[in-house]
This record gives structure tokens, sequence and C-alpha cells, in this order.
């Protein structure tokens, strides 16, 4: 790592600095683009991102199939999860694993985001390099190699905050027995995960989870620095049960908190946080009261949200279950990403193959949605009813063969965006997906 001091940026919010790195983000600019980015137009080949962009390019200049982001609405979502999380009191920490795109965190962490949230210690050590300060590590750190990294990283910076977890004994005696294995250094902050019933990770008791805390306080390495879990394993609907479910278990989650508090388990501030970008309002509803940012309660408390889909949002998934989703909530989330494919063969008259597929778009959480056509007609029943690695089946029911013709251009509503990201090395930004000549803005670099 190299002495970030007079790089880095500071953002104030509620009293805590977070910190990522201006010139190596800014640096992304001067990258040059080439083959490998796909489906940019081979005459920006060879120029700088910054370059490319000074040309004030337009959309039809690049291939099919792609996927866009649209400014506008990128910002309309930030935005109003900033301004909802700070109106109830509650921090955020976007989770990062969405996008893996540093110029997009620090457009979260700008807007007030507490820090970033992660998933793995590799991801964690690429947004070390980026400066990122402050790192939730929604996980257990098990690996020997990430987590010696993590104490070194800590020991190297003083500043520097990460938060990893862990759900049982056996996994606090392993780090604590690969860290006597490290040089001494400060402790390493760990959170104690809360599971349920038939979810995913996570102490499956309350009682379950007092034992990691007191393995935590047990060691010398390790400090105990709040409660963590994941409602979002617990529940896939808007159904009475799937609420309860979720109510249920964050329930949980602020009485194992408060119970630590009681027990005068912990030596220092603590957090407690939730996922939320399905239930968000449900995270805040029974976690925001914890939230004691002077500890007049003993120790002082910080809540976390760490909703990951809404910057994107999308056309499926979290369009149907999220609360914040326009026109429920105004402005609303809106989805700021589409697919656009071109149709390239119409061999029988009611089916459309366009040439873009499971390379190119999600499909785990349901199949892209035909919204609109450039040199063509979208037909009123047109449905996308499978996908291939490099096609999609569009059904066209009645539809004359003149209504699509081979070249037209569809553009695709995609759902979830975590598995949207992952396909693009370089995402165009458009100034808006529904002008009828998209300029292309910003050039968004992931890391997958």
């Amino acid at each position: 790592m190299t002495d970030r001091a007079a790089t880095q940026v500071s953002v104030e919010e509620k009293g805590d600095a977070v910190i990522i790195d201006n010139d190596v983000v800014d640096a992304l600019a001067g990258e040059l683009l080439g083959p490998c980015d796909k489906s940019a137009p081979p005459a920006a080949w060879g120029s700088t991102v910054r370059e490319y962009l000074a040309g004030a390019p337009r959309l039809d200049q690049w291939q099919t199939p792609l996927l866009t982001l649209d400014r506008g609405r990128l910002d309309t979502n930030r935005d109003l999860m900033a301004e909802w999380t700070a109106a109830a009191g509650v921090a955020l920490a976007p989770h990062g694993k969405t996008t893996m795109a540093p110029q997009l965190w620090r457009e979260q962490l700008v807007a007030g985001s507490w820090g970033i949230t992660l998933a793995t210690a590799w991801q964690a050590q690429l947004a070390r390099s980026f400066g990122l300060g402050r790192i939730m590590l929604a996980n257990t750190l098990a690996d020997p190699v990430g987590l010696a990294w993590a104490a070194a990283e800590s020991a190297r910076d003083a500043g520097f905050e990460l938060y990893c977890w862990a759900d049982g004994v056996a996994t606090v005696e392993l780090m604590d027995k690969i860290l006597r294995d490290t040089a001494a250094g400060p402790r390493v902050r760990v959170l104690v995960e809360l599971g349920g019933p038939h979810g995913r990770t996570g102490a499956r008791t309350r009682r379950e989870a007092h034992a990691v805390a007191a393995a935590i306080g047990a060691s010398e390495r390790l400090s105990l620095a709040g409660v963590a879990g994941y409602e979002g394993a617990l529940a896939h609907d808007r159904s009475a049960e799937g609420v309860a479910a979720v109510r249920g278990y964050l329930g949980e989650l602020a009485s194992l908190h408060s119970e630590l508090v009681a027990a005068g388990a912990y030596s220092g501030p603590a957090v407690v946080t939730a996922g939320g970008s399905a239930y968000p309002e449900l995270v805040v509803g029974e976690l925001a009261g914890l939230a004691d940012p002077r500890g007049v309660r003993g120790v002082p408390t910080t809540v976390v949200l760490r909703s990951g889909a809404y910057l994107v949002h999308d056309d499926g998934f979290y369009a149907g279950i999220s609360p914040l989703t326009a026109p429920a909530e105004e402005p609303g989330l809106r989805s700021a990403m589409h697919g656009w494919a071109r149709v390239v063969s119409r061999p029988e008259p009611e089916l459309a193959l366009l040439d873009g597929g499971k390379r190119d778009f999600p499909f785990d959480e349901g199949l892209p949605v035909a919204q609109q056509v450039i040199g063509g007609t979208l037909p009123p029943n047109a449905m996308v009813t499978a996908l291939n690695d490099q096609h999609t089946f569009l059904r066209l029911p009645g539809a004359d063969s003149d209504d699509l013709p081979v070249g037209s251009i569809v553009r695709l509503g995609l759902s979830h965006p975590c598995t949207a990201f992952d396909k693009w090395r370089r995402i165009p930004v458009i100034d808006s997906a529904d002008a009828p000549h998209p300029r292309v803005v910003d050039l968004i670099r992931t890391y997958f």
C-alpha cells in the first residue's frame, strides 16, 4: 500500500470520516479502451476513457449486445436512499459486491454512506487499493491469507476500520489460532452473526450467539464489535408469512444486541447491521431504535443498513418487492440498468432471436422483459421465454414479420443487478435510456 495522505478525500457524515482515494478513482479515466471492453466501438480502441468521452459519443455507436446505466436514475436512486436512511436515523453501508465499481462506491460515499460492505477478503483488498477506509465484510474471515492481511493492514493504518463476522465458537477459535501466527497488532473487529431457521449462515439461536460473543471476548486478538445478520435469506416475497418471518428474525437480532449490552459484553462502540434491499422498512422499524450515538445506555451503537441493489434497482425482483419502488414511493427507485439486443433472426412468424443471452444479461431472478424497439414495433404480447448463452428467444404471438425486422434493436428491462454487472468489464452510462438518441456520458469500470 502507498501513502495516500495527500490524495484521500474525507467525507464527513454524522461525525465519521469515510475515506476513498480520489486520485486512484480518477485514474480510471486514463485507462485505454480496447477489444477487451465488450461491445465498445472499434473506433474507440486506443483512446483513453477521458479522450473518448470528450468526443460526446452516442449510444448508437456501440455494438450489441449491451448493458447500460441511466445517469438520471442513478442519481435519483442514490439521493433517495441517502435521504431516507438519514431521516430514519440509520447509517448506510451499501453492498459493494453488487457493482464492484469504485466509481459508484465513491458516489455513494459522497452522498453520506457510512462505509462500503463487501463479501470476500479479495473484494476488501481491492477496495483498499482504492483507499477505502471503512469496510463491512459481511462474511466470516476464516481464510488464513485474508485474515492475516486484515490484521496487517489494520496494524499498518490505525485509521482503517474493517468489520467481519463469526457465527460459531469453532470459527472464533480458528480465527484466533490464525492470528496467533501473525505479528501483534490491533484486535480484529468481529460481529456475532445471528441466523434463522432454514436460512443461510448465522448462529441459529440467541444462546448459541451468546457463546460466540463470549469466545470473541476471551480472545486476545479479536474484539466484539456488534451483531449482524441477513433477513433476506428468510423470505422471498411480501406474503404475510414472509413479512412475519423477517420481523421475527429482526426482533431476535435486536434482543441479542440488548442482551449483550446488559451483560457488559462490549468494551467499546457497537454496530447492529442487517441487509435491507428487499425489506428496508422492516429493518428500520425493528432496529432503528437501537441507534445510540452518544452511548447513554452504556454502548454507543450505530445501526447500519447494507442495501446493495437500490442504486441500480431493477425491472424485476426488486421492483416487485421493495417498498421504495416508484410509483408507490415518489420519486421512488427506478431501474437504472437496461439491456440492448439486436434482432438477428426471424426463423418463425412469431419468434425473434436477439443477439444477447446468458453471457450478457441476468436471468437468475427472472428473464428480461422487452420494453421498446428501435427500428421496429414491439407487439403488445411480446415475451422473452428463454435465454441461451448468446441468444434471447422473444416470442411474438400474432405478430407480423414486418413488426420486428432483422436489425431492429430491443431495449430490455432486467432483473437483479448483482448478476448483471459481473458480465461486463466496462459499462456505458447514458444521459437517459428514454432519450431518442442517448449520449454516453461516462464509463463505469467493474472488478469481478
